[in-house]
């Protein structure tokens, strides 16, 4: 009996084999370049293979009958191919596609899943390095003010009116690059100059709470950053730029002696060494600036002389110097195994402007007091392990040592080390439904020095966090997407104050029709303020900052529902999106300006009038967000891409009467109290109506012309204390006079910002372009007291050399 039980097992055996076969080949690009880490599988079964350095890849005991091989990488388009009945092994290269911009299926990663942009559950957009190139992009939030519902007020990032202005600090947005956090750690600040726009592959911006993958300072939506590795060819780039900023259309508010002028370069060079892929980049620039030294007036000025900001035109010239490096080894030895380090150094001479000098002649003059001077010198290294299984899943382990250095005028230094600690799994569970997920655990511990953070009784506090998260994707009947996940945050400051919360998600994708998209989501946001929020303490000229040591952690939720239409008409191609969304926010934090401490003098300004950041209560934003985006061809050798959006919301607060705060005079705090314009309920520093619009037109791959739209409705409302404060210092005639009340009253209407571009490719190696911003000159300004920059032109020459 065992003899024939044997016997038959060995039959089975042998007859599996004698119908099973390998799948064998390469993954090359349209350039025949190998492609390496490509996911190569057959549909419907758990077997895969990943491609190797040499592009290879290999799938073994293969069921004999009709398989489907499936071929996807990021960035390139997914290939199929059909394989019939087979009675040996097969051997099929794959040549991929590169996708194309909102046209033919983006691919993006985004909520650490690769998945076409129109099966995203959230909303969400895309912008590809050449727009951030053509517009010759200094700092990368020059280009994401192009973004549609995204808006940059003074470096301050802000999604579908999410957020007031708190002059940059504990921002509600999260800045990610490369999945790692790129927000000072005391401040929550974003380093938009840190960041390398020379080597940057695209920009993820996803709208609404999306704090269960991307951390908890993502309250109202992220910014997610991708650098590139290199390709098979090295490349090298060099960019030249040089220009100036354009006279005030009023000859009177024109202050330079010197030439207003702006100077920099951007290198980058990439390549493959054997198995170690290679990036070196950097960028120096100097810029003039466009904004003055404070003038004191003659009165003032023999009372109260300003020793502090009597800066000279000289020392507000900015200067930044940065290079960073990625080095990545691919083990030779252990299948999928990759391992490197990032790093990035920057150091940088800046002036920080707060307030204008009057709102006639001194619009481009900053007011005394009301400027700072910044030496920042910041680093941060990021070693890494990847290691990629066939079947077994993804394993990914990030980490970073940041180092901010901010020595700075006025006694208002400051100084960070953040340690970041991610480790990520991610791993398809079955080929049933298509299920997938991904879990992780994160830590962020900072240090911070500094003086000004005393309010919390010593110039030394730290801050903890560690979350966990997972999430989990499925893809029914080719039609249907569904996505859920969590994550537990804690936070710690001082030893002494913690906080504990659970944060969830969910959201669905269904296509309709070939190229129409349904989809809704839910999403939920916490943050916990950062250092500064709470511990602030300092005074400088007429105004300080004042601690807040009781400040509540916010939170929120994001709900939408939304249609992407691809629309094909002649030969225009591109997707329509629109959404409605409704978000709600729980003790938001705001920055509001009180008398604090007793008044005595004049001479006690500074120590006793100022800002707190405060609970203000709860709010709603709801609204319309609309995108249209591809491509259209206008002749054999010409094609237009375009981007353009339209951003509607009704931001109102859902306590209009709580009292949150009172001050040494027994003012009470309230929405009510608080604000210029209480009548409709509008929440403070936001725009209702916003558009966006960015085309260009190429001929032959050789000549381009690009034009840039944006419109930003006029302010409803904003605090009330602007106007009062405005009275005192008129009042008292120690003070200089703080003027803005006649310029907003004489401006009560939208802006229209248009900028232009126009290049030429002499060859492969060679390209000049004109850039203007601001093409018309017009003197504007998007928040209190801060006028935007007048007409830059700049001129660019770029070289670029792919090797062999």
């Amino acid at each position: 009996m065992k003899v024939f039980l044997s016997f038959l097992l060995s039959l089975s055996w042998a007859t599996f084999y004698a119908q099973s076969f390998s799948i064998s080949g390469f993954v090359y690009d349209q350039q025949k370049q190998v492609l390496k880490g490509a996911r190569v599988s057959i549909v419907g079964q758990r077997n895969g293979a990943i491609s190797q350095a040499d592009g290879s890849y290999k799938i073994v005991n293969v069921a004999s009958g009709t398989n489907v091989l499936r071929c996807v990488y990021d960035g390139m388009q997914m290939d199929t191919f059909t394989i019939a009945q087979q009675q040996g092994d097969v051997v099929h290269h794959f040549y991929l596609k590169e996708r194309t911009q909102n046209v033919d299926q983006v691919k993006v990663t985004v909520g650490k899943f690769d998945k076409p942009i129109e099966e995203q559950t959230v909303t969400m957009v895309v912008l590809k390095p050449e727009l951030i190139e053509n517009k010759n992009t200094r700092s990368i939030e020059t280009a994401l003010d192009q973004t549609p519902g995204l808006n940059i007020l003074d470096g301050e990032p802000q999604i579908r009116g999410g957020s007031g202005f708190t002059f940059g600090v504990g921002s509600k947005v999260a800045v990610i690059v490369d999945d790692m956090p790129m927000l000072s750690g005391d401040a929550g600040r974003p380093e938009w100059g840190f960041i390398p726009v020379e080597n940057i592959s695209q920009v993820e911006v996803t709208k609404g709470a999306a704090s269960v993958l991307s951390g908890s300072s993502a309250l109202s939506g992220s910014i997610h950053i991708r650098t590139a590795y290199p390709k098979a060819k090295p490349m090298t780039k060099v960019q030249l730029y040089s220009g100036f900023y354009s006279n005030p259309s009023d000859p009177q508010m024109k202050w330079n002696q010197q030439y207003p002028g702006i100077h920099g370069l951007n290198f980058l060079h990439t390549r493959r060494i054997g198995n170690l892929d290679l990036v070196v980049g950097g960028n120096l620039n100097q810029d003039h600036g466009y904004i003055g030294p404070p003038k004191t007036d003659s009165l003032v000025a023999t009372v109260f002389p300003d020793t502090i900001t009597n800066f000279s035109e000289k020392d507000l010239v900015s200067r930044r110097a940065r290079v960073n490096f990625n080095l990545r080894y691919r083990s030779a030895k252990i299948k999928g195994l990759s391992y490197g380090i990032n790093g990035n150094f920057m150091k940088m001479h800046t002036a920080m402007p707060l307030a204008w000098l009057n709102d006639s002649s001194g619009l481009y003059r900053a007011y005394p007091g009301a400027i700072f001077l910044q030496d920042q010198f910041i680093f941060n290294v990021d070693p890494f392990i990847h290691y990629l299984t066939e079947n077994k899943g993804k394993h990914y382990l990030r980490s970073r040592l940041l180092k901010v250095d901010n020595n700075m005028s006025a006694n208002q230094s400051n100084k960070a080390m953040t340690f970041y600690g991610d480790y990520m799994y991610q791993k398809k569970l079955t080929d049933w439904k298509q299920i997938e997920m991904v879990a992780g655990v994160t830590s962020t511990y900072t240090k911070s020095e500094a003086n000004i953070y005393a309010g919390s009784g010593s110039p030394n506090n730290n801050i903890l966090n560690l979350s966990i998260y997972t999430q989990l994707e499925s893809k029914w009947n080719e039609r249907l997407n569904l996505s859920a996940g969590g994550r537990l945050e804690y936070f710690q400051l001082n030893d002494t104050i913690t906080a504990t919360k659970p944060i969830f998600r969910a959201g669905s994708t269904y296509q309709i029709h070939k190229g129409t998209y349904l989809r809704a989501s839910y999403g939920q946001g916490f943050r916990f303020p950062t250092i500064t929020e709470r511990y602030i303490k300092t005074g400088v000229g007429n105004f300080g900052v004042f601690p807040n040591p009781s400040l509540k952690p916010e939170s929120s939720w994001n709900a939408e529902i939304g249609i992407k239409q691809g629309i094909k008409l002649g030969k225009v191609m591109g997707y329509l999106d629109i959404a409605g969304f409704w978000q709600e926010y729980q003790n938001t934090i705001e920055y509001m300006f009180g008398i604090w401490h007793e008044l005595t003098s004049v001479q006690s300004m500074g120590s006793s009038a100022g800002f707190m950041f405060l609970n203000t209560g709860n709010s709603r934003v709801t609204g319309l967000d609309v995108s249209y985006a591809g491509k259209a061809k206008t002749s054999k050798k010409g094609e237009i891409t375009f981007l353009a959006g339209y951003n509607y919301i009704v931001p109102k607060t859902l306590s209009p009467n709580f009292v949150y705060a009172t001050d040494s005079l027994n003012r009470v705090f309230t929405y009510q109290s608080t604000s210029m314009d209480p009548s409709k309920g509008i929440l403070k520093y936001r725009f209702l109506h916003n558009f966006k619009f960015d085309a260009e037109h190429t001929w032959n791959k050789k000549y381009a012309l690009g034009v840039s739209a944006k419109y930003f409705s006029k302010m409803v409302n904003m605090d009330a204390i602007i106007k009062d404060f405005e009275q005192i210092t008129a009042d008292n005639e120690l003070l200089q006079d703080l003027k803005y009340m006649d310029y907003f009253n004489a401006h009560r209407f939208g802006n229209w910002i248009f900028d232009t571009r126009i290049s030429f490719n002499f060859s492969e190696q060679h390209k000049l372009a004109l850039i203007g911003s601001n093409i018309f000159n017009r003197t504007y300004s998007l928040r209190p007291l801060k006028i935007e920059a007048p007409r830059t032109i700049m001129l660019q020459y770029t070289y670029r050399f792919d090797g062999k």
